[in-house]
């Protein structure tokens, strides 16, 4: 036992009175719920779904049962795995061709009209099991009574109705009415798990579990596959010193995002930290380095209510999806309910949600995020089944995100707050995988000092520019010309953020906010990650700074592709601008990504200091573009705005994008970058993919020279 877990409340104690007083419901529920395979009421196929439904339903009965009488404890590792695999199987690979979870199954089994309707439900019943291990009854009774009122629908039909069956816009209010009505309940505890540092579940995990006894994974509740075994195996066999090093380099890099933006940490109590189950000896040693600086954990999972999901992202601690195919599909299941209604609903509860816990909001000082890279790219499959967002939903969504965010900041000032990010391999990524581990470490704890003064020598030929060219070479098609703001004191102000390690680790990029006004051309990318998918050949066509036309290789049909990236990238935007153009600098992270064969998976926070990189979207100073910010030289970077985040001052609902996202061309297909000064002079910054400014040379010797 760690010191201080004898002062912790245990989790289940949080929800005993509200367990209580939804015994009686829960109990009733489940009770009618195993009725059901017993009955003769609604005719094949449903018959054959909701019997599917109910023995899960079981299942999860159990489970919450032996959770609430810690029987789950005593359980070995074997039958741990066997009980994971239970929850999970129907959903993996090999058996998702036969599963309700799976729009296109369910659809050929239940008909083109009710199979994706039942399928998302079904893929929101599967919450249930994280909610089984949290011992939080309320959210099983919803769906176990939702589940009740669809198959009373099917029941009372098969008596009145000729076809036997009810007509199909009461099972579609039944759903809408159901993600409307309990989203003061979803959204609400969404906004408190990320704040509130009394909710414990993982925090006790990590402490008080012994890490070197695997067991301890399967007590999330998440699928736990061979990486996160993997993964927890290897940094058990590493010495204290390196997991302290590593938490070390995080929570640092925490702490200097306040330092060098000016501002308080000392003021703030909680930070959140959100990482991928495994890496619990690292985060345990961050957590006791955090506490030293007087903050408290806050440790939240990614959502599972369909309410609060982002479509592509999994924000909070969360271990390898069992299926990505299956999140994949059921990404837009919003497409049910969201309408103008439901985004004023949710928009309300969510100011609600925030006022409530306007205390714990005050205290939070930002994410501290652990990424991990080596997995296969995901190949996704479009299935004519899976919902998609209609395009008044693809509006109403970009107008949540827009109204959302004034709300959120309201709260949680921008100006007020940091994060930090920083990345390490899983197995996946081949047989060099604890070399490649070895080099992470050290590309994550490079010499700050060294690479700020390199990347200062940058900066001042950058200066100079009233805008800069980068083109491609080999099968690179890049020709971009980004324009850059007038500095008019260039004795006190400056266009680029020197970026060492802080708040994006590893060090390594000077970058900037571009002048839309003459940021123009073609950006070409031929292999890039973005969360999870590989983006073959990715083109971007730039006028005034905007996106006019994009296309990949993904897709036998070009449709496909733009599809992918429109909803990938574009987060459903008709275009937007280029809201960043940076220089990394980091060839130690290219050169051992060319030595391993590994500069394809590398995520992005890697990549993106490997080349040049351009991200699109919001610019990195949303909503805290009125806060000064100096570089170590004492210049203020006064790029911090562009044209579209001017419209803030006027109408901030059309300022902000609520997207970010960077592409970067690696070295080996970067030809030049030069910076060309109001005069018309030419200044070299890279020449044939080499560093060619006076004092950056030592950065080529990385690349082979």
């Amino acid at each position: 036992m760690l010191p201080g877990k004898e002062d912790r409340m245990n989790y289940q104690e949080l929800w005993n009175e509200e367990n209580t007083q939804i015994t009686e419901r829960y109990d009733l529920a489940s009770d009618r719920i195993q009725e059901i395979p017993g009955e003769n009421r609604i005719p094949e196929p449903f018959r054959s779904y909701f019997t599917e439904m109910s023995r899960f339903a079981g299942q999860i009965e159990e489970l919450a049962r032996r959770q609430l009488r810690d029987e789950l404890e005593s359980l070995s590792l074997e039958e741990l795995k066997e009980l994971n695999d239970s929850l999970y199987r129907d959903i993996l690979p090999e058996h998702y061709g036969e599963s309700y979870g799976n729009p296109e199954y369910a659809a050929e089994k239940l008909g083109e009209d009710w199979g994706p309707l039942l399928s998302a439900f079904y893929a929101q019943f599967r919450g249930a099991i994280v909610f089984a291990y949290e011992c939080r009854l309320t959210d099983i009774t919803i769906l176990f009574e939702t589940l009740l009122e669809l198959y009373g629908e099917f029941a009372d039909a098969a008596g009145h109705n000729p076809s036997g069956l009810p007509d199909i816009r009461n099972v579609k209010d039944v759903l809408y009415w159901f993600f409307s009505d309990y989203t003061d309940v979803t959204l609400t505890y969404r906004i408190r798990e990320q704040l509130d540092p009394e909710l414990t579940f993982a925090r006790d995990r990590i402490m008080d579990s012994d890490l070197s006894d695997l067991r301890y994974l399967y007590s999330f509740g998440e699928y736990i596959s061979e990486t996160e075994l993997q993964v927890a195996e290897f940094l058990n066999s590493l010495p204290q010193e390196t997991i302290d090093q590593m938490a070390y380099a995080y929570t640092e890099g925490y702490r200097k995002g306040f330092e060098v933006t000016g501002r308080e940490l000392f003021s703030k109590k909680t930070v959140g930290i959100r990482y991928e189950l495994g890496f619990e000896r690292m985060i345990r040693a961050a957590i006791l380095q955090f506490e030293a600086m007087g903050l408290k954990p806050v440790i939240y999972r990614a959502p599972v209510w369909l309410v609060t999901k982002t479509p592509g992202r999994r924000i909070g601690y969360h271990g390898t999806s069992p299926n990505s195919q299956f999140d994949y599909d059921h990404r837009y299941d919003q497409a049910i309910f969201f309408d103008k209604a439901f985004k004023e609903r949710k928009l309300a509860v969510l100011r609600t949600a925030y006022e409530t816990y306007k205390k714990e909001a005050s205290w939070y000082a930002g994410p501290a995020v652990v990424e991990t890279f080596g997995e296969e790219g995901f190949q996704p499959v479009n299935k004519e089944a899976a919902y998609v967002l209609s395009e008044k939903q693809q509006e109403l969504t970009i107008a949540y995100s827009n109204e959302s965010m004034p709300i959120v900041n309201q709260y949680i000032p921008g100006d007020e707050t940091s994060f930090t990010i920083i990345a390490f391999p899983v197995p996946a990524i081949g047989e060099d995988f604890q070399e490649i581990f070895s080099e992470t470490i050290r590309i994550n704890t490079l010499d700050y000092e060294w690479y700020k003064d390199v990347q200062q020598k940058l900066i001042d030929v950058l200066d100079q520019a009233e805008y800069v060219t980068v083109t491609g070479r080999g099968e690179n098609e890049t020709n971009l010309k980004i324009s850059l703001h007038l500095l008019t004191d260039p004795q006190k102000q400056t266009n680029f953020e020197n970026c060492v390690a802080d708040v994006n680790i590893p060090v390594g990029e000077v970058f900037t906010s571009p002048v839309l006004a003459g940021t123009e051309g073609l950006l070409h990318v031929e292999n890039v990650y973005i969360g999870e998918f590989q983006f073959k050949n990715l083109r971007m066509r730039f006028e005034e700074g905007k996106i006019t036309e994009y296309s990949c290789d993904n897709f036998e049909n070009p449709q496909e592709g733009k599809e992918l990236i429109r909803q990938q990238i574009m987060k459903n935007h008709d275009t937007l601008a280029m809201g960043e153009f940076a220089i990394g600098t980091n060839t130690a992270a290219y050169a051992m990504a060319r030595r391993f064969g590994i500069v394809e998976k590398l995520p992005i926070l890697i990549a993106e200091k490997m080349g040049p990189h351009f991200a699109v979207g919001d610019t990195c100073y949303s909503w805290s573009e009125d806060s000064a910010v100096y570089n170590p030289d004492g210049k203020e970077i006064i790029a911090r705005d562009n044209e579209v985040s001017l419209m803030r001052k006027e109408d901030p609902s059309k300022a902000y994008y609520g997207c970010h996202t960077d592409i970067t061309i690696p070295y080996s297909e970067l030809g030049d970058i030069t910076a060309v000064c109001r005069d018309g002079k030419t200044l070299a910054v890279i020449r044939n993919g080499k560093f060619a400014v006076e004092g950056t040379e030592a950065l080529n010797k990385e690349l082979g020279e």
